[in-house]
């Protein structure tokens, strides 16, 4: 098996994010089935290799580099284009496209459906994000009615939302890093997270999207967007509320009826199963084996499927046009 180095830009507070400590959790699971360590190429860090010094080792091939910080990954790929490299995919709509000799594991069905176009004749695989198992009921007293972060946030739900909100009920919002979030939302009735605007300001999309999830772990009634990868697991009515309904009076009674009235019960631990570490190291026990057999193949074999460029789909289109066209002029 070959060893993973995890490209991260940085692990300190500046990049603190899901994406990052998703990817940490990634390497700690993956660590059970072969060696893997992080490896960062923006800043240098104690006890943490940099990039630099790993790529002045004359052979990579027992080695592979994971991408994933997406708006870096274009300049990665090139750069290593000669070693073997994986595309750990989170949000999507960067941009870029891929080399069919670069796996990719998606986070989501949303992301692994994108790239099940952008990238038809690469490998994919189904990669979920963990919920850590402190995520969960902790029986703790609920005094908080609603509870809000603002990163991420719509300018709705901020400006519009929860000063209404706050006529009726405890509205909690927080603006800062919380350590202990899974106590937080166990503290929470009910949970808003409503990232659609902040996405398509972004011009990328919700990759995975971890805070509803741990919030329904936790036992919080949420209402929450449904946009790209939150549609992988939240139901409206049946284990969510959709947020922004129409009118802010609107959201307002169907929150403050939640609050009197929860009707959604917790959920099973059996939906959690996919996304807790256990399930996800079995994955990676099948995964990596299939990623090292694909690299020993690549080795000594040339791709030789045509890619779907845009100028082959105008060439494609073009030659179906005329297909057509002599069908009607001789048929």
């Amino acid at each position: 098996m070959r060893r993973l180095y995890f490209l991260l830009p940085g692990t300190t507070r500046q990049f603190a994010c899901g994406g990052l400590f998703a990817e940490l959790k990634t390497v700690e699971m993956v660590q059970q089935v072969c060696p893997a360590e992080v490896v960062t190429y923006r800043q240098r860090e104690p006890n943490t290799p940099f990039l630099e010094d790993i790529l002045q080792a004359a052979n990579h091939q027992d080695s592979i580099f994971v991408l994933s910080w997406g708006f870096d990954v274009p300049r990665l790929a090139q750069r290593l284009r000669s070693h073997n490299l994986v595309y750990h995919a989170h949000s999507t709509h960067y941009g870029f496209r891929l080399a069919a000799g670069i796996p990719i594991l998606a986070v989501s069905r949303h992301t692994m459906g994108y790239w099940g176009q952008q990238a038809p004749n690469g490998l994919i695989y189904y990669l979920p994000n963990q919920i850590s198992k402190e995520f969960c009921l902790q029986n703790q007293v609920r005094d908080i009615d609603v509870l809000v972060q603002t990163r991420k946030t719509s300018t709705y739900v901020k400006t519009q939302l929860i000063p209404r909100l706050q006529l009726h009920c405890r509205v909690e919002v927080v603006d800062r890093f919380v350590d202990d979030l899974a106590g937080l939302f166990n503290r929470a009735k009910v949970y808003l997270y409503d990232s659609a605007e902040y996405w398509a300001m972004q011009g990328v999309t919700e990759g995975f999207g971890l805070p509803p999830l741990e919030a329904l772990a936790c036992g919080c009634q949420v209402f929450s967007s449904v946009n790209s990868a939150l549609a992988d697991y939240l139901d409206p009515e049946f284990n969510c509320y959709k947020l922004a309904g129409y009118a802010t009076e609107y959201d307002v009674q169907r929150i403050l009826q939640v609050l009197a009235n929860p009707t959604l019960p917790p959920l099973p631990e059996s939906f959690w199963q996919e996304y807790r570490s256990e399930a996800i190291v079995e994955r990676l026990h099948v995964i990596l084996p299939a990623l090292n057999s694909f690299f020993d193949y690549r080795q000594h074999h040339q791709a030789d499927i045509p890619a779907l460029t845009p100028l082959r789909i105008t060439r494609l289109r073009a030659g179906q046009a005329w297909q057509k066209l002599h069908k009607k002029l001789f048929s």
